[in-house]
């Protein structure tokens, strides 16, 4: 259903350059109710871990472990995607993700072991996700209209991000948060669904070939990429993290519902901006749009420290949003754009790029941890938003060809 509703939404509109449009349906609704199910539990992992005793020192080194864990499954897991193809491998992703999910309901029965298991798990389906969708994508997209068609992606990612975390915390408030786990994990499987009679848009069997790739052509890119991963943990996990501690002042049951609630107020605001930052994309404004929205993501992180109200948390959430949206949209299309002009590396490419952005995200949890180990948690998370607000800024630095004036 949500398949046909896509087609007949965009179908007209739209002239894809390797695929049928009923491929890029299919994408377009494994992401949708992917992105449903991520954004019902991923909210709110931190905040279970934190409810459960576990100290937010602990919970930093805990996520550096994970993205660590990720940036070495990367290239294995390329080698999967080369022989059996990107969509594929996201099936395989989303039931690993109901495994990990199935495990992390018992985390409060079995501790540590369970947080092992969910943590591996976790990790590679995320990386053999993030490695498939923007092969998949880079592959598929149009282009002269990429970023109208990463607005319209951008759309269906913010409508389920928007909606997911508030009916994800209303759940955990009145059922408990092992029962979002449990329909987050049956939403994965069914975002699985659409995958199952599928084709690839690339040739699988591919030989990869990471000696000769042109390491000087993309490194700035990857320090960018680096940037984002550091901005992707703060702005989410630790985020939520000091709004329960500050802003809230409770670890009860009902903070889920209102941190969802903080999550979803900018759902608007969103779906507003995603369309207007893909029309400027194609309208050759992305490597201005990318800049100033990276400028303010830095502002955005200094003013968090200073939050102590709801209507505060609003307005971060939103300018975040903005911020956020601005430069990944125009990030992404130069990432695409590089794909096509490096003959052979597609693949090779997303790899180093996904290498990147675990690897910032694992250094922002590093810096988490250790800060709130000798600062305590609250000053500690204000000195992580302090250099996330001057990490950011190498975001500029990316050096894409296609915004080469």
């Amino acid at each position: 259903m949500l398949r046909s509703i896509i087609h007949r939404l965009l179908m007209r509109r739209h002239f894809w350059r390797y695929a049928t449009f009923d491929e890029i349906a299919e994408l377009y609704a494994a992401r949708a109710l992917r992105m449903l199910a991520l954004n019902m539990i991923s909210a709110f992992a931190a905040i279970y871990l934190y409810q459960n005793g576990y100290s937010l020192s602990f919970i930093g080194f805990y996520y550096a472990a994970y993205f660590f864990l990720r940036t070495i499954a990367v290239v294995p897991l390329a080698y999967l995607i080369a022989r059996f193809g990107p969509k594929h491998s996201i099936l395989v992703s989303n039931l690993l993700y109901v495994l990990a999910l199935v495990i992390f309901v018992f985390v409060p029965q079995l501790g540590i072991i369970a947080l092992i298991g969910y943590g591996f798990f976790q990790s590679i389906s995320a990386t053999l996700y993030d490695l498939s969708y923007e092969v998949d994508f880079s592959k598929v997209s149009h282009l002269e209209h990429a970023g109208k068609e990463l607005g319209y992606m951008n759309i269906v990612e913010k409508i389920s991000a928007g909606l997911s975390p508030l009916a994800g915390g209303v759940i955990a408030f009145v059922f408990g948060p092992q029962v979002t786990i449990i329909v987050a994990a049956i939403l994965f499987a069914i975002a699985a669904a659409p995958l199952f009679h599928t084709i690839e848009p690339v040739r699988t069997h591919q030989q990869l070939n990471f000696a000769s790739f042109p390491l000087r052509l993309v490194w700035r890119q990857m320090i960018a990429r680096m940037a984002i991963g550091f901005d992707g943990v703060v702005s989410g996990q630790f985020w939520f993290i000091f709004i329960v501690i500050v802003v809230l002042g409770t670890t009860t049951n009902a903070v889920y519902a209102q941190v969802g609630a903080f999550g979803s107020v900018t759902l608007f605001a969103a779906l507003i901006i995603s369309y207007v930052f893909g029309r400027l994309i194609d309208g050759h404004r992305g490597r201005e749009l990318l800049s100033y929205a990276a400028i303010l993501d830095g502002i955005t992180h200094l003013f968090r420290p200073f939050v102590t109200t709801p209507i505060s948390v609003i307005g971060v959430n939103v300018s975040n949003e903005t911020a956020t949206t601005g430069y990944a949209m125009p990030y992404m299309r130069g990432m695409f754009d590089m794909a096509d002009r490096l003959k052979g590396f597609r693949i090779a490419y997303v790899c180093a790029t996904s290498v990147a952005i675990a690897f910032g995200a694992m250094l922002a949890s590093l810096v988490l941890a250790i800060s709130v180990h000798f600062l305590g948690d609250v000053r500690g998370l204000q000195v992580v938003f302090f250099v996330a607000g001057a990490v950011v800024l190498l975001i500029r630095v990316h050096r894409f060809p296609l915004y080469r004036k």
